[in-house]
């Protein structure tokens, strides 16, 4: 058998409350490894008309081999299901330590269907899955809920929990755990409110670690990942590169100067102010611990406390996309009334990328006469941003419209170019006038707008693998497709995606072939990568996502950027796109017969 594997999945069907486990096929572990690509492959059995809100659809919670194993990052979990928000297949990625002691309890995965008629959580613990009444949780914030998990199974246990935003099948709900990691996009959270599911409590002990099948490889393997991520001249260097001093957030400044910040719902691309809400500053006034996941020496996660009304509120962590999301893309950049927004998305369980959107929409239709209700906004109202955020959680008033998801919201009161939107999801921190590959990456992303199927900025700004220049669209479809190939292939590991800023396919290779313990090549990685990548996209297909689904809003194609670092600037899509669809092989978006038989995902005889 493969090694760093567990080798039992539970299947859970919440309707009868029964339980059963299996060994994943050998051969899907080859084709998909784990994680992601796995979660994928069972969604994709599972069928793409399902309804995202009904019992029918399938919710898996995935670990890849390398989770919770010696490998550096390799403290994440995937979250995978067709998407509420974009009626996509999406997953969502989480930090901490709930992967590694979901592998320590000796589980490959959850899948879960089905809906309870009450609240339940589940207990995962010594190889066992049990269903509990979670009927005293229901209603209660995410931290509330991990707290009183905690205090009821022990501080061992690890908890991930949805909050009123799942409980009220917020479209873009999300999961959290005790440590405010959160699996952000794509409203998992409401998938599993809609099952009556709480939350998931995790008990494992570090003895129960997989250990390489190929110890001597192993020790190579991981010096060679070790060299890379440790090297000064990364990012990635411990308690030197930027992302270990200031976490994510270390881009809010670089960005802003670039011209690639998008504000005001991105009528600008830059923001005055911006050093309040950046990593540095952050670092410099707010900062009390560095804490970190599962096996990481990079230690981005940053805790820290900020001051409103009198009180002190502490949280994990000011992030570069939420800073953003909630502060400059609204029209602000305060700094407490930011982190204060964030500490309520979190409590209330809800993406902060989808939240920061909905709140910068509304202030947009209300500036214009697009929106005249009472609970209307405007830029810079730190006030109402907190009151709306309370509203789309409790789905009250113009909240009630707005937690169907932005795009949605501007449909229904007339204005859908408001919406900054792919595929239903809008777009994270990077303004693709001044990012250029950010805006062939938004556009093709399988999961709607997103920045982490392929952080084309890693080649843009930090000249990984390679340095491009951010205004030009040339080359950035086949830098996108390498991107998205890799990461689909890292997310099935499941190794943090900050890992790509320091580690490349060779890395990966040898890491993944000493658990395996059988030899793994950077090419059979990258085609594992792009075998992942083809099968959500046919999955799409199906689904109703075919021609003309990759596309930008207008403001990105016909708005000149107006910052210095990009000013003039509009984005190129069209001659993206061709170039991207000659690296894919793909038809005008679609996958062809012949690329799905060339991977492997369907047979000549299935297709004839």
């Amino acid at each position: 058998m493969l090694g760093g594997y567990a080798h039992r999945i539970a299947r859970i069907d919440l309707s009868t409350g029964q339980v059963e486990y299996f060994a994943p096929d050998p051969k899907d572990l080859e084709m998909y490894v784990g994680g992601r690509g796995l979660g994928v492959k069972y969604v994709f059995e599972n069928g793409p008309q399902v309804d995202p809100l009904g019992p029918e659809n399938l919710l898996c919670i995935m670990n890849g081999p390398l989770s919770g194993t010696r490998a550096k990052m390799s403290g994440r979990l995937a979250v995978v299901t067709k998407s509420p928000l974009t009626g996509t297949v999406t997953d969502s990625h989480m930090g901490g330590w709930t992967a590694a002691k979901l592998k320590w309890a000796g589980f490959d995965g959850l899948l879960i269907k089905g809906a309870s008629e009450k609240p339940v959580y589940l207990l995962v613990k010594d190889g066992e899955v049990s269903i509990h009444d979670a009927s005293d949780l229901w209603g209660k914030t995410t931290h509330e809920t991990c707290r009183i998990l905690r205090e009821r199974h022990g501080e061992e246990a690890d908890v991930m929990a949805i909050g009123p935003a799942g409980e009220n099948l917020v479209r873009f709900a999300n999961w959290i755990n005790n440590d405010e990691r959160a699996a952000g996009r794509g409203g998992t959270g409401a998938v599993a409110g809609s099952k009556k599911l709480k939350a998931i409590v995790v008990v494992g002990t570090h003895d129960k670690m997989p250990q390489p099948k190929d110890p001597e490889l192993w020790k190579e393997a991981d010096r060679l990942a070790s060299a890379t991520i440790n090297d000064p001249k990364n990012v990635t260097a411990p308690k030197k590169g930027g992302l270990s001093l200031y976490g994510t957030n270390v881009l809010m400044n670089i960005t802003n100067v670039m011209g690639a910040l998008p504000t005001f719902n991105a009528q600008h691309t830059c923001i005055e102010g911006a050093e309040k809400i950046s990593g540095e500053y952050i670092r410099e006034h707010r900062l009390i611990k560095d804490n970190t996941c599962h096996a990481c020496p990079v230690a981005c996660k940053k805790m820290v406390e900020v001051h409103i009304n009198g009180k002190t509120i502490r949280f994990e962590s000011y992030e570069y996309e939420s800073a953003w999301a909630l502060g400059a893309h609204s029209g602000h950049t305060d700094t407490d009334w930011t982190g204060y927004a964030i500490y309520l998305c979190n409590a209330y369980g809800m993406d902060t990328i989808e939240a920061g959107n909905a709140i910068a929409v509304l202030m947009e239709a209300t500036e214009k006469g697009y929106y005249q209700g009472e609970d209307g906004i405007r830029f810079g109202d730190k006030e109402g941003e907190i009151r709306v955020l309370e509203a789309i959680a409790y789905r009250k008033g113009v909240g009630d419209m707005l937690a169907e998801g932005p795009a949605r919201f501007a449909k229904a009161i007339g204005h859908p170019e408001i919406a900054l939107e792919v595929k239903g999801q809008s777009i994270p921190a990077y303004d693709p006038r001044g990012l250029k590959g950010m805006g062939i990456a938004y556009a093709t992303s399988n999961r709607g707008a997103c920045h982490l199927r392929a952080y084309t900025p890693a080649s843009e700004i930090l000249g990984v693998p390679y340095k491009t220049d951010p205004l030009a669209w040339e080359g950035k479809g086949k830098l996108t497709k390498l991107f998205q190939d890799l990461s689909a292939f890292t997310d099935s590991l499941d190794l943090c995606k900050f890992s790509q800023f320091a580690e490349g396919p060779e890395e990966y290779a040898k890491q993944l072939a000493a658990y395996w313990g059988r030899p793994v090549t950077p090419e059979e990685i990258l085609r594992i990568g792009e075998r992942i990548y083809n099968l959500e996209r046919y999955y799409n297909n199906l689904a109703g996502w075919g021609e003309g689904s990759d596309y930008l809003p207008e403001r990105f194609l016909k708005e000149p950027s107006d910052c210095a670092g990009s000013k003039g600037q509009v984005t190129e899509l069209d001659r993206m796109l061709e170039e991207y669809y000659r690296e894919r092989g793909w038809e005008r978006g679609v996958v062809p017969p012949a690329k799905l038989q060339e991977l492997g995902i369907l047979s000549q005889a299935a297709d004839d």
